[in-house]
């Protein structure tokens, strides 16, 4: 965390007023910036459970008198060091490290592009992917014998991880590289829900046939991209290697023990992304701009319809720029919603967008995304073109399920064939 970033938070707060009924009831809650340096949460997961990365003794032997590559970022750990760390401690020689977007150490805010640099650290050279270079150049691999993924995901179709995942296996595939992935647990493995994301929009938040909570780790989701040919010129790894994780389920419960992102900062935040990251293609503030993202909805047009109410201020590292900022939003405190209820339910809670659709007084700004650069287009975070056209007609939640039952069916019987857990 930088020294401005950290004055920032000694030195400003927001305050968030008092919570609509069916969420929040506090009352002048100051968001210091003491919480955004923490963690989601200690990892108090089933006792058993072991990441791939920290089975050392399962792959270290192997990479032995190997040049490898790591793909990493800050949530690659083994224990509590960096697994860049770790593994030279172990005897691995690591020739560079490819960052994703949010960079290497994980402090770069979302869209920042990212540039090229060397690890004080380690002196070992950072090359971004999240910039004008997508995925690893031959000349980038040329001195690589062995490509290693280790980076947690979340489990969302807009999580962007993914596609940097692809990216890195083509590059592999492409120039005889060997492939590994470290796999870590799935923290919406439970869920299996959303629209299948229509072709037509792709983007760099969508790029795979799947629904918004997809299902499976990352070690099932190398699979799935190998098996199903989503490489580019119809390429597949001849030798992809999965550190399996130990002693897990998709159901069991996970706590992220490192925040993935910036704004992916609380557990909360986590468990309620799946739903609230919708809110990006709508002309609601979720949170950005405050210390609380993905947590809080507003505007400042739904003023007289709910009485919670922030202030989203430009927060460097987290959201320079975020929509609505220095206005004051009136919408929907999320911050002790009961997530427990999204698991047993196993689905994405759209009944938000509906609630706040509905109140939204001029309908039709509510997914206009030419308001603001910060805005994002909705058919490409929903997945299908259909939304607005359900939203403006008054459609149920239950009736806007039942369009995604025949593509959701398609996936989880095509999902089975790349499962590596129960």
């Amino acid at each position: 965390m930088t020294k401005s970033l950290l004055s920032y938070l000694y030195l400003g707060a927001l305050t968030l007023s008092l919570g609509c009924s069916s969420c929040s009831k506090e009352t002048s809650t100051n968001i210091s910036g003491t919480s955004a340096s923490k963690p989601a949460s200690s990892n108090k997961t089933k006792p058993g459970l072991i990441t791939g990365a920290d089975q050392t003794e399962k792959y270290v032997p192997y990479l032995k008198g190997k040049r490898v590559a790591l793909v990493v970022n800050q949530t690659s750990i083994i224990g509590q060091k960096s697994s860049v760390d770790s593994l030279q401690t172990l005897g691995v020689q690591i020739v560079k490290v490819f960052g994703p977007e949010h960079g290497f150490r994980g402090n770069a805010s979302n869209g920042t592009h990212v540039g090229d640099e060397v690890d004080e650290k380690t002196g070992i050279p950072i090359i971004s992917l999240y910039g004008k270079k997508r995925k690893p150049s031959k000349e980038d691999l040329a001195n690589v014998d062995v490509l290693i993924y280790d980076i947690q995901d979340v489990g969302v179709r807009f999580y962007t991880n993914i596609n940097t995942l692809r990216d890195v296996m083509e590059a592999a595939a492409e120039h005889n590289v060997e492939f590994m992935v470290l796999d870590r647990p799935n923290p919406h493995g439970y869920m299996i829900d959303g629209p299948i994301l229509d072709k037509q929009y792709y983007s760099g938040i969508g790029q795979f046939p799947i629904p918004i909570a997809h299902g499976v780790t990352v070690g099932e989701f190398a699979q799935m991209v190998n098996g199903e040919g989503w490489m580019e010129k119809g390429l597949k790894l001849k030798n992809l290697k999965i550190i399996k994780i130990a002693n897990y389920h998709h159901d069991m419960p996970y706590v992220l023990p490192v925040n993935p992102s910036p704004n992916l900062n609380t557990a909360q935040s986590i468990m309620l992304y799946p739903s609230t990251c919708l809110f990006e293609g709508t002309i609601l503030n979720h949170g950005r701009g405050t210390y609380t993202p993905f947590t809080i909805l507003g505007a400042p047009a739904l003023k007289g319809k709910y009485e919670f109410s922030y202030t989203p201020v430009g927060i460097k590292g987290m959201s320079e720029t975020p929509l609505h900022m220095n206005e004051v939003c009136y919408g929907l405190d999320l911050r002790n919603y009961d997530v427990e209820q999204l698991r047993q339910k196993r689905q994405i809670n759209l009944g938000w967008m509906i609630e706040l659709y509905n109140a939204y007084p001029q309908k039709e700004k509510f997914f206009d995304s030419s308001y603001s650069r910060q805005m994002g287009v909705i058919e490409r975070l929903y997945g299908t073109a259909d939304l607005r056209k359900y939203l403006a007609e008054g459609w149920s939640e239950e009736k806007i399920r039942e369009t995604w039952q025949p593509g959701l069916a398609a996936y989880k019987e095509m999902r089975k064939k790349y499962l590596l857990y129960p």
